[in-house]
């Protein structure tokens, strides 16, 4: 019976390890370069623009396709009493009679049905608008894609910031903890010495106050870990959280000559430049229609009184052709003014994001600048901190400083250690936006492809 017992219990142990392991799964850790690679695969606005650039591709088959014969199967159905056509549907049938030539029936005729199948093509020889049709799609396409390359490079630039997100909500976990520490030893002293004799209960009541504060403080922080590890997973394309490496990104900052240089490849400017090429093309399309289509065609066609697909009569016909349209109420001219202004104006873009970028870079190399004089302060006030809080503590300790002198530095403390942590974050993402700006952050974070 003991032994049954002691089964079932095992078994009920099992089942709930279980089903509380399935219930909450072990978050994924992850380095910056794996949660980028991932976000290549799954983040839902890369995943919407690679079926965009998929779809402007088909645009190069449907382009292509005006240079293909047209070929047509039709099937139709007559019956009618008219002369003329009564006439002729009859030669078409080859069921044609001298007695058809009577006077009453040519004038009267009997209605008669004409079952008439056909197979007809045409194919283009001379076509400059499908010609250029053809280049302008495969230049859009090549455009389209390098918006999805400098999308990925977005992507990349928010998942590094949510990333460092993470990190630092974890490094103010791990301050807020050393600050909950610090409190309850506070409280340990100031408990000590009120038992003594040496404090007094004020004092006691200010630390319990202090250690108050600071659990409340580690309960904000985890919460904000916590809704920065399931931001990170959105941004991956995820509905559970992910959680990161403790090893901070290693971003190195270059001379800004060498950004500049880089940004002559940026995706963003490449896409602009080759639609500025492809309104050339748009041009050369208005100067097209004076040229004339030339091409040929032919028929093969059955024709039967009685039935569909039937053959009592076939004949077929080729023919060539030449469509010139002469006049059509000056169109082509405003077309071509029209694309002229056009190649003006995306000129005047591409020449505006260049200035644009050069600005951009210039700000945020300022910007890594900015963070790193931040940065080497954020240290220097940290160790002055925490040099006067051992001061102080020691003075407490010795009755030559009051509590509250204690909480106060232990409050500068704080705020020392969490000023690192932001600074930390701000100078790698200041850094990381010097990349995205000149379009070499995938390289530098080694995902490039």
């Amino acid at each position: 019976m003991a032994a049954r017992i002691g089964r079932t219990i095992a078994f009920t142990l099992f089942l709930v390890i279980t089903i509380f392991s399935h219930a909450f799964p072990e978050q994924r850790v992850l380095s910056l370069k794996e949660a980028v690679e991932a976000s290549f695969e799954g983040n839902p606005a890369l995943r919407a623009m690679a079926r965009s650039v998929s779809a402007q591709q088909e645009d190069i088959g449907i382009a292509t396709s005006f240079l293909l014969p047209r070929i047509g199967v039709e099937e139709r159905v007559m019956r009618t009493n008219n002369p003329t056509y009564a006439f002729m549907a009859k030669l078409n049938q080859a069921r044609f009679e001298q007695q058809d030539f009577a006077i009453s029936s040519l004038n009267e005729p009997k209605a008669i049905t004409d079952f008439q199948t056909s197979v007809s093509f045409e194919q283009a020889l001379l076509a400059p608008k499908a010609y250029i049709g053809i280049d302008m799609a495969e230049k859009e396409y090549k455009a389209k894609g390098s918006d999805f390359e400098r999308k990925k490079e977005e992507v990349a630039f928010q998942v590094l910031k949510t990333y460092l997100g993470v990190q630092t909500a974890g490094a103010y976990v791990d301050v807020s903890e050393k600050g909950v520490g610090d409190a309850k030893e506070h409280l340990r002293i100031a408990d000590a010495r009120y038992g003594t004799g040496l404090g007094l209960y004020s004092d006691v009541l200010r630390a319990k106050v202090a250690l108050s504060s600071a659990e409340e403080g580690l309960v904000s922080a985890q919460k904000n870990l916590d809704v920065a590890r399931r931001a990170l997973g959105l941004m991956l394309g995820q509905t559970e959280s992910v959680n990161v490496s403790d090893e901070r990104p290693s971003l190195e900052q270059k001379e800004i000559g060498a950004y500049y240089q880089s940004a002559e490849s940026r995706k963003d400017l490449k896409a602009l430049q080759t639609r500025h090429k492809n309104t050339e093309n748009q041009l050369r399309m208005a100067n097209a229609g004076y040229v004339p289509v030339i091409g040929f065609g032919g028929s093969y066609q059955m024709n039967h009184h009685s039935r569909p697909l039937g053959q009592e009569g076939d004949s077929w016909q080729m023919m060539a052709f030449l469509k010139w349209e002469v006049f059509d109420g000056l169109k082509r001219e405003h077309e071509r003014q029209k694309a002229k202004h056009t190649v003006s104006e995306v000129g005047e873009y591409v020449e505006g994001l260049k200035k644009q970028i050069a600005f951009s870079i210039y700000d945020a190399y300022l910007g890594v600048e900015e963070s790193k004089k931040g940065l080497e302060l954020a240290k220097a006030s940290l160790m002055s901190a925490e040099e006067g809080r051992r001061l102080v503590k020691v003075r407490y300790e010795n009755n030559l400083s009051a509590m509250v002198d204690l909480l106060d530095v232990q409050t500068s403390l704080d705020t020392a250690r969490a000023g690192v942590i932001e600074r930390e974050g701000a100078y790698l993402t200041a850094i990381a936006n010097l990349g995205f700006q000149s379009g070499t952050l995938l390289r530098d974070l080694g995902v490039e492809k």
